[in-house]
């Protein structure tokens, strides 16, 4: 995979150009004024993680995917725990491919609503309503409801693909394109402390719970309610994210 990688970096490094300083697409007028949360300048990469701005954006993004790494990586065994007798394995590795695909489609069905909505918007859409659902996945297991279990999920994963594919234009709209690129780089440490903290949550509490004589909806009811409340304060500290200008 680091090959493949490698040799399409190259490519990419190869046929990308940055355009000239005056150039414009055809028919194209520059705005005059600010538009809601969208910046009109520049801000460099050193300036940029200087902000507040970032660093609430990177605990925002980091809590949105500790909570939807949780689930992924848990995935099979939680649905299988869940509803002892009705999952099969098979079933179970079936609904893991089913998040992947929710997780993939987010990515372009939230990133080009954001485009309507606005970055802002959109985020405490996948805060507040991933924080709701997070606390219905207990009561879809206490319901023994599998099916409203596995709408639940699906729609959690597919905010998750979306929190990725958003935080770039998010960035633009605050710092502007210059450096764009640089400045998502080293917002994406949120994603590398998530894929440690998430997991850790998951499996530590799990075990823990698990060694206590819980089993079914009992081994996970309290990380999806920690999962909730992460996104509640990433959607406060999220309300206080202004615009860059």
């Amino acid at each position: 995979m680091g090959i493949i990688y490698f040799c399409f970096m190259v490519f990419g490094s190869l046929i990308a150009r940055v355009p000239a300083d005056d150039w414009k697409p055809a028919g194209y007028t520059p705005p005059t004024h600010s538009q809601g949360l969208i910046t009109t300048e520049n801000v460099t990469v050193d300036c940029a993680w200087r902000t507040p701005q970032f660093w609430l954006l990177w605990v925002v993004l980091c809590f949105n995917v500790t909570a939807g790494i949780g689930i992924l990586e848990q995935a099979s065994p939680m649905i299988q725990e869940m509803f002892p007798g009705k999952i099969t394995v098979a079933a179970a590795g079936g609904f893991v491919a089913l998040l992947s695909l929710f997780n993939m489609a987010g990515r372009f069905v939230w990133a080009s609503t954001s485009d309507f909505t606005g970055r802002k918007f959109i985020y405490v859409v996948y805060l507040l309503l991933g924080a709701v659902l997070y606390s219905l996945i207990p009561f879809s297991g206490h319901m023994g409801n599998d099916l409203f279990f596995v709408a639940v999920c699906v729609v959690i994963l597919s905010m998750y693909g979306g929190g990725f594919a958003t935080i770039p234009a998010y960035l633009k709209d605050l710092f502007g394109s210059m450096q764009v690129g640089a400045i998502h780089g080293r917002l994406l440490t949120a994603w590398s402390v998530a894929g440690i903290l998430g997991p850790v949550l998951v499996n530590y509490i799990r075990e823990y719970l698990k060694g206590r004589g819980a089993n079914g909806v009992g081994l996970y009811a309290p990380t999806m309610y920690l999962m909730a409340g992460l996104l509640v304060i990433g959607l406060i500290l999220q309300s206080f994210c202004p615009s860059s200008e």
